[in-house]
């Protein structure tokens, strides 16, 4: 016998026709009194209008009678309308106050204005650093800076306000200006407009003029000298100086001070050429200069005693020396006694005072037992004071203009350089 699915205790009963407790779950209606539920009017209930329903119709296509589901019509194409942005941004400018749309037409009108402007001022500073450099022969183009704003009206009232001139690399006597920056205030223009500006008068100028250490360690010690600062107005000069083929020491010390209105110039003192450890030559007529041994030198003449006759032997070196005749003779005689005198501090203290040059015309060959090249005496013999100062001079001097006057005012000695302020007055340019 087959089992049937329900319990005994849930078999459902025809002849029971009082409502299940969970009717109400299923939206079931109630059993009309007298009469059991009928499962088939459940199911229809349930089908009818249960949620099933609802998601199998819900905005899905619907059949027609006859056909296939039935499509809206596509709208027939027409090209984009780009009108429409412009029409509503023109709707919204119609819209702003009045005293809106001036601003901005205002605002517009001064950027292209401004534009213009620096536009022109450009154009003629451009055109006043060309004609810088044709009319002053300079190596590179000037850069010119004309200040004030706006430029138009300045040049509509034939003036500038003021006027900066930058010029690198200016010749000046010996020596290279570094760079020359000048500003000219209230600049008077003479011509009809910007592009026929025939002159320029300019009432007063301030400058100033950088005269640099590197290119004078270039130009003047051919990159074997070196300059530098030392206080408000001393240069120091260092390095070595090539004479007959041999590189001497140089040590020198520059005063700087003014010449006049218009120029620098060089005091050289403390100048001397070192030959290595053996002797140093200083120029001059002085008893002081010329070429003398060392201390070290000097004193090694104790221990050389070859070099040591050679020169008691001199009677002129004796002269100089300062020793008695008696002295000498007996320490020609003696080594014992020639290692005593030539050892005594007084002895080198002499022998340091010996001018070297005085012994190179009569006697070559005692300066060739020194270790002394007699080339480098000839050549030291024509390296004379005035063209050493020549070679190590710092000066220059401005240039004299044809209208007006230009004049130093400050000179100063600066880490970079020579630094001098000048100052110009009544002056006039392009004409």
């Amino acid at each position: 016998m087959t089992a049937h699915p329900f319990p005994d205790d849930h078999r459902p009963n025809p002849d029971d026709h009082r409502p299940h407790p969970d009717d109400h779950l299923y939206g079931l209606p109630d059993a009309p009194p007298g009469r059991g539920p009928n499962p088939y009017d459940e199911l229809g209930a349930l089908a009818g209008a249960g949620p099933l329903e609802d998601f199998l119709h819900e905005d899905g296509p619907q059949d027609g009678p006859d056909g296939p589901p039935y499509e809206e019509p596509d709208e027939a194409w027409a090209p984009p309308d780009h009108r429409r942005g412009s029409r509503r941004r023109r709707r919204r400018l119609a819209g702003l106050p009045f005293a809106t749309k001036a601003a901005v037409l205002a605002v517009t009108l001064a950027a292209f204005l401004t534009l213009a402007d620096r536009w022109a001022l450009l154009y003629a500073e451009h055109k006043a650093s060309r004609t810088l450099e044709d009319q002053l022969h300079l190596t590179a183009a000037p850069e010119v800076e004309i200040g004030g704003f706006p430029f138009l009206t300045q040049l509509a009232d034939d003036r500038l306000d003021s006027v900066r001139v930058t010029v690198p690399d200016v010749a000046a006597d010996r020596v290279s200006l570094a760079k020359v920056s000048a500003t000219a205030t209230r600049v008077r223009l003479d011509g009809d407009g910007p592009t026929a500006v025939r002159g320029v008068n300019i009432p007063e100028l301030r400058g100033e003029v950088l005269l640099s250490f590197d290119d004078l360690s270039r130009e003047l010690g051919s990159s074997q000298v070196t300059f530098t600062g030392h206080g408000r107005d001393r240069v120091r000069a260092r390095g070595t100086l090539p004479v007959a083929g041999h590189d001497l020491g140089l040590r020198a010390d520059a005063r700087i001070q003014r010449d006049g209105t218009r120029g620098i110039s060089t005091h050289i003192d403390g100048m001397r050429l070192d030959i290595g450890d053996l002797a140093t030559y200083r120029p001059g007529s002085r008893a002081s200069e010329g070429l003398h041994l060392t201390p070290r030198s000097a004193a090694r003449l104790a221990g050389r005693t070859a070099r040591a006759r050679a020169l008691l032997s001199v009677p002129s070196v004796v002269r100089g020396l300062g020793v008695p005749d008696t002295v000498v003779r007996e320490a020609l005689r003696d080594d014992t006694e020639l290692a005593s005198l030539t050892g005594s501090r007084t002895f080198v203290r002499q022998a340091m005072r010996l001018n070297l040059l005085d012994l190179a015309t009569a006697h070559p060959e005692l300066l060739e037992r020194l270790g002394l090249d007699p080339a480098l005496l000839d050549g030291l013999s024509r390296l004379t004071r005035p063209v050493l100062v020549d070679r190590l001079s710092l000066g220059f001097r401005l240039p004299h203009p044809a209208d007006g006057q230009i004049r130093l005012r400050d000179v100063r000695v600066e880490r970079d350089g020579i630094r001098v302020d000048v100052i110009g007055t009544g002056l006039s340019v392009g004409r």
